[in-house]
């Protein structure tokens, strides 16, 4: 009897996450928690009970909620512009990479529905402010990279007045993908944010 114990034990043990790997199951779990659509704030509590661990377990991995939220907003910023940064670099006219662009921040969204109420701000409603702060961070940055490609776009149709011209239409390209997020987050992820992308894309630009 004593063996067998001894020996669950050492299983027990042996299977016991690494530092790194609990923090990402953490994450993980954080963000299928906030798939619920319209779900309670969540608490470091109900995580807790989700992952089968004490709070304290918790705070060993992330000083705050806070900080469990900005891994999030980091797995974001890290899987977007590595996307958005392949696009902008290549070869190829302005207006399709703008596509390119906000197609892969959209079709993002749909594969990850609890970085998406994050994205809009919805999961960080009653956080820290700086939360909210650091997502308007991401898509200042996206707008910025938007509107290096369409005045690439606008040179190439030899506008007399790329500059402008890049900065209201990065302006309407940025407001038109938030709108989509929030209207797919909203309707409970019932309506997709990639719902007749190309052509309303088409008809923006």
């Amino acid at each position: 009897m004593d063996d067998a114990h001894h020996e669950d034990s050492s299983l027990a043990t042996r299977r016991r996450p690494k530092p790194g790997e609990r923090r990402t199951q953490i994450l993980q779990t954080l963000a299928t928690m906030l798939e619920k659509p319209r779900a309670d704030r969540i608490t470091t509590a109900a995580l807790a009970a989700e992952l089968v661990v004490s709070e304290a377990a918790l705070y060993r991995h992330f000083a705050s909620k806070a900080q469990m939220f900005e891994g999030l907003i980091e797995f974001i910023e890290q899987s977007l512009f590595a996307l958005i940064n392949q696009i902008s670099a290549r070869e190829g006219e302005g207006t399709q990479k703008a596509k390119q662009i906000l197609t892969v921040i959209l079709q993002f969204a749909e594969k990850n529905r609890g970085m998406a109420r994050v994205m809009v701000g919805d999961a960080l409603v009653f956080e820290n402010a700086r939360l909210q702060q650091r997502v308007n961070q991401l898509f200042e940055r996206i707008e910025s990279i938007l509107r290096q490609v369409v005045k690439e776009a606008a040179s190439q149709r030899q506008s007399t007045t790329p500059t402008v011209d890049a900065n209201v239409l990065s302006s309407v390209l940025i407001c038109f993908t938030q709108g989509r997020l929030q209207r797919f987050v909203r309707s409970g992820f019932k309506r997709a944010s990639i719902e007749q992308l190309d052509e309303s894309l088409s008809i923006l630009m």
